[in-house]
């Protein structure tokens, strides 16, 4: 029986029920994005009150990468075999759990214990999130509604900026674990009534089950919108659920792509932003100052990502990767010179945008539209393993680069790794704006076939 579930929903026009999906979906990745971002407040209350020491603190930090790059790697296996439903409920309500027992942690070292399994459900979050939504939008806005998902994510930064200096004063550092905790699993029971993705339950044969829900969507959908345009063939693309699949050249080219842009926004994140307070107060400003620069800049997050989600449908995954890691290689060199104190946070900001930019391109749209839904979230969870792993060492040599050459010296290898950004994309990467999943997933890796713009019409929206 084949359901023709990938054509079903491509053809579908935009309606409530992807954006019910998307605010769902996306407002569990808040606060994911919220959790990631209060380790600074945190750490800084902790430390002050003697509740931990400067080697606890970086083992706070270690053990949150480290179970965020285990996360992404067993997601992956999970939402393949058990589905994408199971698995972002299953790694929300570990996350939930583990927070708000962190707001009950009687020593520093149990803290770092739940910390460990907060990564483990933070790591998950992100690779199946952006998965499965990519699998439920038409090609022509799914740039757009991924990238509205990332801004939902990327808003925890000024967020837990403003809720640390709002609530950590008053009522201590573990309010910001319970907020965390709680809202995750006010999520956690939102989110039950979201759908299995239909197109893995064709891919795992259980096409009965798919049959029934594409029907139920359909009728859904066709009571707002009216009636639907008949679906397009389906496009035959034979893949194997084995992990073998991913051995093959065309696979182990998509996930170099997509490990190296992993790696390299994920040291963009964790090598400067995260710690511009530090470099602010390392040059001489008070920490009010230094926070309230950080802050400013901060707000370039939803902006760069808004501006990727308005952009990539029209403009494309490549170019706006290409561009975007362009223009922050270009204030990235500016910035190190910057001396006046009004211009610093403007050039800082017009610094950050771009960043976010990527951050929306590629967490969002790129990586998870590169790899067919057979070992979808496998091959995601691989890239989003490498980028986590990366932040392991980051630290370290952000710390070893600044010791010796100042600011200058971290951005130089920021500016590095956006120069080999852009000869990955450009030469290896794939355009996948525009195009249905399964058209992307038969789309060859070879160069002069990675150039040709996708055929499909302009969904109606």
């Amino acid at each position: 029986m084949s359901v023709n579930a990938g054509a079903r929903l491509d053809r579908l026009p935009l309606s409530q029920f992807h954006r019910r999906i998307m605010r769902l979906i996306g407002i569990g990745m808040f606060f994911d994005g919220f959790d990631i971002y209060i380790a600074s407040t945190v750490l800084g209350t902790t430390l002050k009150s003697g509740f931990s020491t400067m080697g606890q603190n970086a083992l706070f930090v270690s053990i949150t990468f480290l179970g965020m790059m285990l996360g992404s790697f067993g997601t992956g296996f999970l939402g393949d075999r058990f589905g994408r439903r199971f698995t972002y409920q299953a790694n929300l309500a570990l996350f939930g759990i583990a927070s708000l027992a962190s707001a009950f942690a009687p020593t520093m070292a149990f803290l770092i214990v739940c910390r460990f399994f907060m990564g483990l459900g933070l790591g998950a979050e992100n690779v199946v999130g952006y998965s499965t939504l990519a699998e439920f939008v038409p090609p022509a806005a799914r740039g757009r509604l991924q990238g509205w998902m990332a801004t939902f994510v990327v808003t925890g930064l000024p967020v837990s900026a403003l809720l640390g200096l709002l609530l950590v004063p008053s009522f201590g550092w573990r309010v910001m674990f319970v907020v965390g905790g709680l809202g995750a699993l006010v999520v956690w029971y939102l989110r039950k009534s979201l759908p299995e993705s239909p197109r893995w339950l064709e891919s795992v044969g259980r096409s009965a089950e798919a049959e029934a829900l594409m029907t139920s969507i359909e009728k859904e959908v066709s009571a707002e919108k009216g009636a639907l345009s008949a679906p397009s063939a389906a496009l035959t693309v034979a893949v194997s659920r084995s992990f073998s699949t991913l051995m093959t050249r065309q696979m182990l080219v998509r996930l170099f792509v997509g490990s190296v842009v992993l790696v390299v926004i994920n040291t963009l994140l964790y090598g400067f932003v995260t710690w511009l307070p530090t470099f602010f107060v390392s040059e001489g400003m008070t920490i009010a100052k230094s926070l309230g620069f950080a802050l400013l800049m901060s707000f370039g997050a939803p902006v760069g990502a808004s501006i990727g989600a308005l952009t990539a449908d029209r403009w494309g995954r490549k170019p706006m990767i290409i561009g975007a890691s362009a223009i922050a290689a270009i204030f990235g060199a500016i910035y190190p010179f910057v001396r006046d104190p009004v211009l610093l946070p403007i050039v800082g900001l017009l610094l950050v945008i771009p960043i976010y930019v990527l951050v929306a391109l590629l967490f969002g749209m790129y990586v998870p539209e590169l790899f067919p839904t057979e070992v979808r979230l496998r091959a995601s969870g691989i890239c989003n393993t490498f980028g986590r792993g990366a932040t392991i060492g980051t630290p370290f040599l952000v710390v070893s680069l600044y010791s010796q050459y100042g600011v200058l010296g971290v951005l130089t290898m920021m500016i590095a790794l956006l120069a080999i950004q852009i000869l990955v994309v450009a030469f290896l990467g794939i355009e996948s704006s525009r195009r249905a999943l399964e058209e992307v997933s038969a789309v060859s890796t070879d160069p002069a076939s990675a150039q040709r713009p996708g055929g499909l019409p302009k969904a109606s929206l």
